[in-house]
């Protein structure tokens, strides 16, 4: 008699389980059911700047565009009739380089071996590069079956990352701008270069808005615009006076896989 009561209840424990498997791959089966997959490679375009143009940066002489690619996979699920959740993984370059004519802007560099730190005026060339992961969180919303909007937040994690730099053809006031001039030329010998790359913020995360257009069941293009909010730098940096924020516009094609 204790045996076969042992064995209902082992064939009961039996069943129950294969009924939780059953309902947790039921489960599974509809989360899946109307799961949208993306595939993205695009192109990006920005800078690393302060919010505004400062005094201090009178004119940008040159801009030079960067070979900054964008590839990714993003996962969509609907949650109504219009709307749905998007999260993404990208893998991404964000690099600019520019030239520009300042004026009593605050910068520390080394010239002919010595570090010095003041105001300068003349030419400044800047270089940023950044490798990343990036992960979208975003809300979507269709307008029909060819076009959905995005926006929400973004979260990166910097692989590699640098910003450097030469001042050159100018002046630089040591301290203040009453400080000592030194006299800066265009040769390696004459200019003064800068290296703030172990200043710049690893994790760093901001918001995020694009479109999605498809033209056709499977292809389609979008453009994204991603604002950094938090910063370029780390809140210990207080070499240069503004705080810049990586903005990146990006262009691509997209390809549905589900």
């Amino acid at each position: 008699m204790v045996a076969t009561l042992s064995a209902d209840d082992d064939n009961d424990k039996d069943k129950k389980h294969d009924d939780d498997n059953h309902d947790d791959l039921k489960n599974l089966k509809k989360f899946y059911h109307n799961l949208e997959g993306y595939g993205r490679l695009g192109y990006s375009i920005g800078g690393t700047a302060p919010l505004g143009i400062p005094a201090e940066i009178r004119k940008l002489n040159k801009f030079i565009l960067q070979p900054n690619v964008s590839f990714g996979i993003d996962g969509i699920k609907p949650v109504s009739k219009n709307w749905g959740i998007l999260v993404g993984i990208h893998f991404e370059n964000k690099a600019m380089h520019i030239d520009a004519t300042v004026k009593n802007y605050h910068i520390k560099f080394t010239q002919g071996g010595q570090t010095l730190e003041g105001m300068f005026t003349g030419h400044n060339d800047s270089h940023a590069v950044q490798w990343m992961f990036t992960i979208p969180i975003q809300a979507t919303y269709k307008i029909s079956d060819k076009w959905r909007l995005k926006f929400g937040p973004y979260f990166s994690y910097l692989t590699s990352a640098n910003f450097d730099g030469f001042a050159y053809d100018g002046y630089l006031r040591e301290g203040d701008p009453t400080g000592a001039k030194v006299f800066l030329g265009h040769t390696d010998e004459e200019r003064g270069n800068y290296d703030f790359k172990d200043d710049i913020r690893r994790c760093q995360w901001g918001m995020g808005v694009g479109v999605d257009y498809f033209f056709t069941r499977r292809f389609g293009v979008y453009a994204d615009l991603n604002w950094g909010l938090s910063g370029f730098f780390k809140g210990s940096f207080k070499t240069l006076d503004q705080t810049l924020f990586p903005i990146y516009g990006t262009i691509g094609i997209a390809y549905k896989i589900k």
